[in-house]
């Protein structure tokens, strides 16, 4: 991306005119004959070993297609100033597809300028959007990506010795509880007396919390850690500091604890940003409910770190192979949450693709924390 003497959030403060010009208009420069131009809008650095790492690795995946302009804009936080580097990418750069990818941007702020744009594709990477309630213009990409959590929990459940698992958390959002969840019960497949004990620290990116949670889980006793924030650099290498082991999100943190790192749950964005473009380049329309999982390639696992036992890596390869064939199901009943409801009845599971999954609001039993 050329870099900009000043501010995206700040062009339309600064173009009043050519924004009401333009505002209902959709791209100000795009033609038939001109090239797509895609942004893509994160909330923290590019560079943060997690989230939005992993999405700028898809962006630059992108970056590299014939016919393709890429604009990008990290640190952008989930108010109104996402709003204005959404206009500003539509207005000024000619964007007519757009992918803010943090969680907090979807209500209001893509539903308020989907109305807005109609020729202008707003692609959010999570799980809201919903039929006959929002946009047609607006469309909701995510992965199976408790898979990864899951696969995470058994490596976990064979190194641990104390039986007690760590989870540094940030917003008790579907997603996050469904990563914590996971985690725990592919460690209790291995052992059903292991816990885990949750810390949120009530935001996506907050380090001093993070090392505060993490050293808190090691001070309980936690022996394996994981976590569902933005960045895992603070969480990682807390973690190994206090000689505890780790499992990845997001992206590979293996250089951050090489000698503690297990393995880890990645986003594999790469393919399924190109793959949405391409559709795009061809004329075509993307789906406006998106998901795949380990077979369909959207995550991927960290290698196996050099502590991880045979045991745990034959039981790993196994029901990593069991996901590849597709329909694994990690919620089997009989299953309570952590405050004694019932969640599943015997015989009753949820495979990786049930959409229930996506409004969890609970905790399963041997999870030790609560959502309020």
């Amino acid at each position: 991306m050329t870099s900009l003497p000043f501010s995206r959030r700040s062009f339309l403060k600064g173009s009043a005119a050519l924004a009401g010009a333009s505002a209902f208009a959709g791209p100000a420069f795009a033609d038939s004959h001109s090239p797509l131009t895609v942004g893509f809008i994160y909330v923290g650095p590019k560079d943060d070993f997690g989230y939005n790492q992993a999405h700028a690795e898809g962006a630059a995946a992108v970056k590299a297609m014939e016919g393709v302009i890429v604009v990008e804009e990290e640190n952008v936080a989930e108010t109104v100033d996402v709003q204005n580097s959404m206009e500003s990418m539509i207005n000024f750069d000619g964007a007519s597809l757009i992918f803010p990818t943090s969680f907090g941007y979807f209500d209001p702020h893509i539903l308020e300028l989907a109305p807005r744009y109609p020729d202008v594709r707003f692609q959010h990477a999570a799980g809201l959007w919903q039929e006959g309630v929002h946009p047609a213009n607006v469309g909701s990409y995510f992965g199976y990506i408790g898979l990864g959590q899951y696969l995470n929990g058994i490596v976990a459940g064979h190194m641990s010795a104390t039986k007690k698992l760590g989870f540094v958390a940030a917003k008790p959002i579907p997603q996050v509880l469904q990563n914590i969840n996971s985690y725990l019960l592919g460690a209790r497949s291995v052992d059903p007396s292991i816990t885990c004990q949750v810390i949120f620290t009530g935001e996506w990116s907050l380090a001093v919390k993070e090392a505060e949670a993490t050293n808190a889980l090691a001070d309980a006793g936690c022996d394996v850690i994981t976590c569902h924030v933005d960045g895992p650099k603070v969480v990682m290498e807390t973690a190994a500091g206090r000689d505890c082991f780790v499992c990845g999100y997001h992206a590979d943190q293996s250089p951050l604890a090489p000698e503690k790192y297990l393995t880890g749950a990645e986003w594999n964005w790469p393919g399924v940003y190109t793959r949405m473009v391409q559709t795009v380049l061809d004329g075509g329309t993307i789906d406006n409910f998106d998901r795949g999982g380990l077979a369909e390639g959207y995550i991927k696992m960290s290698p196996l770190g050099p502590a991880v036992t045979d045991a745990a890596r034959n039981q790993f390869e196994a029901v990593k192979a069991e996901m590849m064939a597709g329909g694994f199901a990690a919620y089997q009943g009989p299953l309570m949450d952590n405050a004694g409801n019932q969640i599943l009845g015997e015989g009753e599971a949820f495979v990786e693709t049930d959409i229930a999954l996506e409004s969890m609001d609970y905790l399963v039993d041997g999870v030790i924390g609560s959502t309020s």
